[in-house]
């Protein structure tokens, strides 16, 4: 079975801010799609939940699929070049498209937030 690792960071903020969550769907092997993606972490209603990680594109499709069904308000893909690009959303926060200036920075234990 393929190493997958499960990575989370909550940013709780004020009540007129976001709360953001930060999953990793990485592998550090090949896997196949009949590899389970991991648990996902609790996830508070109204949450922008933003997917990073090295993997296949299928496995972000899966990761779309489940988060779709969480409590999530949007979901968003990271890219390094460009931020989080929000791919779904069910809020007048967010709109498909939309990129959010997120840098998840490797040096700081796996993740940086700069949407202050």
């Amino acid at each position: 079975m393929a190493s997958v690792e499960l990575a989370e960071i909550i940013l709780q903020m004020s009540a007129n801010s976001l709360q953001i969550h930060d999953v990793e769907i990485a592998v550090s092997s090949p896997i196949t799609p009949a590899e389970p993606l991991p648990p996902l972490p609790a996830i508070p209603r109204g949450s922008l939940v933003i997917v990073e990680g090295r993997a296949p594109i299928w496995r972000y499709g899966m990761a779309l699929h489940l988060l779709h069904a969480s409590p999530a308000a949007g979901i968003a893909f990271y890219d390094p070049r460009l931020g989080a690009v929000v791919v779904a959303t069910h809020s007048r926060n967010w709109a498909v498209g939309q990129v959010l200036d997120v840098t998840l920075d490797p040096q700081q234990g796996g993740k940086k937030n700069e949407l202050d």
